[in-house]
């Protein structure tokens, strides 16, 4: 343990987190709570391209180096905490160590998630059980363990179909294949890697499920006290295909009220079925021509910009909530506000080295931006993105109505280009 401060405030035990500024939400909101942070991680060095995860972390009262993947070593370190820190809460904000963290305040007597109903979110195949046996509308789906059974699912479900990892997060290897040859390398490429992104084990294959044509929309909750709210639905604006960056988002949907409340449904039957019992969720729903369909469950809050678009929109401060929550307090769940609020992702066009970036004080102009960052800089790789860890800024637009929104974060999206010197060039 390396200890950077000591202090006298209850404590909030922070579990790894996100890669990108999401990454230090759940720190500020500690924050506003007045509650110190340890934060747990097994490298430092995950986070050497995340500035405001760093930057968050040094006001962590200590930082706790153990092997994150394990709930026992991290009950251990923790127990060691509390015999000198008043130790409230354990949480984290990442799929990769959510299950952890619940497993972990369980064992402590703090406030968590079943850790049961995390480990049914966190692992694809099982939330496809569950919830198939519960009656919640899925798309057809398989385990593929051989090359033999990914070609056999693709004839039964028809081409184009995704394949994906189990337990991966952000997008991550899945992939919508149009060929058998681009089913068998999109099923290598997960199958023959033995770890995830952060390095813990996969289970064996890959999923193979049939693929849902429509918008996308994802549901943001919160269950307490034995009822799930659902705060509103957000819709996703995704990249071109094989892959599926997230490359925007809406909140309120722009849908209309009968179409959001039939996802709610979806998004509320599927918590059920897992077992959630506990804290946020992030649910994403496909609404094809045979009604919604379920996507997958994240036991978390949203990610990226999606937590600050239902602040601006209702005034819910989510992560504030969230973390009063987990750390025994009752959340404050009315809204105070009614607006829209709108985010777009910032890409690279093509991959090289970036030599500028233009129109970012134009982008600023645009009426109802509120927010644009760039994390990238001149001479930084530029990389096509496959994956939402590609992603190298954000915008965000506040108007009276979602349509609204759109289109000035639109306009100032518009804004932005970049001069990409290609691989290779001097």
């Amino acid at each position: 343990m390396r200890t950077r401060s000591e202090g006298t405030a209850g404590v909030l035990a922070i579990v790894e987190t996100g890669l990108h500024r999401f990454g230090a939400v759940a720190f500020h909101a500690a924050r506003e709570l007045d509650l110190d942070t340890v934060f747990l991680t097994r490298d430092m060095e995950l986070y050497a391209h995340a500035p405001a995860v760093l930057e968050a972390v040094r006001d962590a009262r200590a930082i706790v180096f153990t092997d994150t993947s394990d709930p026992d070593r991290v009950v251990e370190e923790l127990h060691r905490l509390q015999e000198g820190a008043d130790l409230r809460g354990v949480f984290s904000s990442t799929d990769y160590s959510v299950a952890v963290a619940a497993a972990a305040a369980r064992a402590l007597g703090l406030p968590g998630l079943d850790p049961q109903a995390a480990l049914n979110a966190r692992n694809k195949r099982r939330t496809r059980e569950l919830c198939a046996k519960a009656g919640v509308p899925v798309p057809r789906w398989t385990v593929a363990l051989t090359e033999r059974e990914v070609l056999s699912a693709a004839r039964e479900f028809g081409l184009p179909c995704i394949v994906k990892p189990m337990t991966e997060a952000g997008s991550l290897g899945v992939r919508l294949c149009r060929s058998e040859a681009a089913l068998l390398a999109a099923f290598h490429a997960i199958a023959d890697v033995p770890t995830d992104f952060r390095g813990q084990p996969r289970e064996p294959g890959a999923l193979v499920e049939e693929y849902l044509v429509g918008p996308e929309v994802s549901v943001e909750s919160l269950t307490w006290g034995g009822e799930t709210v659902v705060l509103g639905v957000t819709d996703k604006m995704l990249g071109p295909h094989p892959y599926f960056v997230e490359l925007g988002e809406t909140f309120p949907s722009l849908l209309p009220p009968a179409l959001t409340e039939q996802c709610a449904a979806v998004a509320r039957a599927a918590l059920e079925a897992l077992g959630h019992d506990f804290g946020a969720a992030h649910v994403e729903v496909k609404l094809t021509a045979d009604g919604p369909r379920l996507i997958e469950v994240n036991a978390r809050m949203g990610g990226a910009q999606i937590t600050r678009l239902v602040a601006e929109s209702t005034g819910l401060n989510m992560p504030r909530e969230i973390i009063r929550m987990h750390t025994g307090g009752t959340p404050d769940l009315s809204f105070r506000t009614s607006a829209a609020a709108v985010s777009r992702y910032v890409t690279a066009p093509a991959a090289g080295r970036i030599e500028a970036l233009h129109g970012v004080d134009l982008a600023r102009r645009v009426p109802g931006v509120i927010e644009v960052e760039i994390d990238a800089v001149p001479g930084d790789e530029a990389r096509v993105p496959t994956d939402n860890v590609d992603v190298v800024g954000h915008l965000v637009a506040k108007a009276p109505t979602p349509g609204e929104a759109v289109r000035l974060a639109d306009t100032a999206l518009g804004q932005i280009t970049m001069a990409i010197t290609p691989p290779g060039a001097p």
